[in-house]
């Protein structure tokens, strides 16, 4: 079960409308955002993702929805598009294959899996619907368990990897909801992986690898990695040698990845041991974004099997896994780390066409088509928005932003500024189109090469 939060057993601490004037391209300065491309910003306030989310038009909250509840605004939306395509095309190159399944599912779904035994506290009252009693699901892992089941596997088949963004919901009290951090609808980058046991530490190492590459395009830094053991008092599956079995295959996968890690009692899945990837705000507090996890359990629960080179069934491997999380928490902590200047690919507004006059209106109207047919999105900031100073820094957020003045309306060129400030001068509409399409293609933080 890869959490939003944390799984069951391990909780870690839990420690208006919108104001839609101030976004991205050419709305009203918020005033924040990095100076220079990639420098550390001062932690504060400044980089609250609930005030900058407000702000930017990101998202928002409304009472008559519900705490907990966040909507997704325009720009905000553009960002969780772009980060869910591009989950997805990682996961596809990887071979998953990605599935969608229903947010609901019988009680006794969950009594099977173990989720009813060991985290009914968590999840939704039941919904009567007749003789049956459904409940919100808490976790993806029961219904990817029942897709498996669903035909006869062979071994052939495996490892057979199965994705899906899907919907979750957690009962989370209010007092520890905030943002969209803590949230109790939440949108989980999960997949699980069913192979033989020979199998299993090569995918839980390649999973590992799909989040260190992911972590660099989205410009995250993973403070530790920490192996998440089961501690006294908690509750938990007993079986003694499952846990065993699971800790030994964990501990073999990173080692043979070289990566660093810490030991942390309390911490893990009610069902077994996980690999938690922590991140760090920049108000100095951790949590948990990525997991990757080995599971004897779930595959015993649900009965799965595959048939063997030998013609008998064998019982499958299930590793558990997410690359970036739930939505929420990831673009929150990317709003965080970024102050809202997102990389390129994934901004809002990638490019701002500024005429310094009227005059140059057409010219760069000319350049917003050509840069919205090649997939870039691009916005015109009149001069009836401003002076060219006040649009330049309204416009700071965007990476690009292209000033067009008679000189280059005449030549059909534009004189580029980078959002860190560095000017690479005057050049063709159709080459810095381009060169942009080029950054944004990269999927990577640098603004110009």
């Amino acid at each position: 079960m890869n959490d939003h939060h944390s799984a069951p057993g391990h909780r870690p601490d839990r420690g208006h409308h919108p104001d839609t004037g101030h976004a991205f391209g050419h709305r009203p300065d918020p005033g924040h955002g990095p100076e220079r491309d990639g420098e550390s910003p001062d932690p504060g306030q400044d980089r609250d993702h609930r005030r900058l989310g407000r702000a930017l038009g990101l998202f928002d909250t409304d009472p008559l929805i519900g705490a907990g509840l966040p909507y997704w605004l325009p720009d905000g939306a553009i960002v969780r598009h772009t980060l869910e395509e591009y989950v997805r095309e990682t996961e596809r190159a990887a071979g998953y294959r990605h599935v969608y399944s229903p947010v609901l599912g019988k009680r006794e779904l969950y009594e099977i899996s173990g989720h009813w035994a060991h985290y009914s506290e968590d999840m939704f009252p039941p919904m009567e619907l007749g003789a049956e009693e459904v409940v919100l699901r808490p976790s993806l892992c029961p219904h990817h368990a029942l897709i498996y089941r669903s035909r006869s596997r062979s071994y052939r088949e495996l490892p057979l990897r199965i994705a899906e963004l899907g919907g979750m919901y957690r009962s989370e009290p209010s007092g520890v909801l905030g943002g969209l951090t803590r949230v109790r609808a939440i949108q989980l980058n999960d997949a699980h992986v069913f192979c033989t046991l020979e199998q299993a530490v090569d995918e839980a190492r390649a999973a590992l690898g799909l989040i260190a590459r992911a972590y660099a395009d989205l410009g995250i830094r993973a403070s530790r990695h920490r192996l998440s053991l089961p501690g006294e008092g908690g509750k938990y599956v007993a079986d003694p040698e499952l846990w065993r079995r699971a800790t030994a295959l964990l501990r073999e996968v990173l080692a043979g990845a070289g990566v660093a890690y810490e030991e942390a009692e309390g911490e893990a899945a009610f069902y077994g041991p996980k690999i938690d990837v922590q991140i760090t705000d920049r108000a100095g507090r951790e949590a948990t974004l990525s997991t990757v996890q080995i599971d004897f359990h779930q595959p015993e629960r649900f009965d799965l099997h595959y048939v063997g080179a030998d013609g008998a069934r064998h019982r499958p491997v299930m590793v558990h896994r997410s690359v970036v999380g739930s939505v929420e928490r990831v673009v929150a902590h990317l709003i965080e780390e970024h102050g809202g200047a997102f990389p390129v690919w994934l901004a809002p507004v990638q490019l701002v066409v500024l005429p310094v006059s009227q005059a140059q209106r057409e010219a760069a109207a000319e350049l917003v088509g050509r840069a919205s047919a090649a997939g870039l999105r691009a916005e015109l900031a009149g001069p009836e928005q401003g002076s060219l100073g006040a649009r330049v820094r309204a416009a700071r957020l965007a990476p690009y932003q292209a000033v067009i003045g008679e000189r280059e309306a005449r030549a059909e060129r534009a004189a580029l500024r980078l959002r860190d400030g560095r000017r690479p001068g005057e050049l063709p509409v159709g080459d810095l189109v381009g060169r942009i399409v080029e950054r944004a293609a990269a999927r990577g933080t640098a603004l110009w090469e």
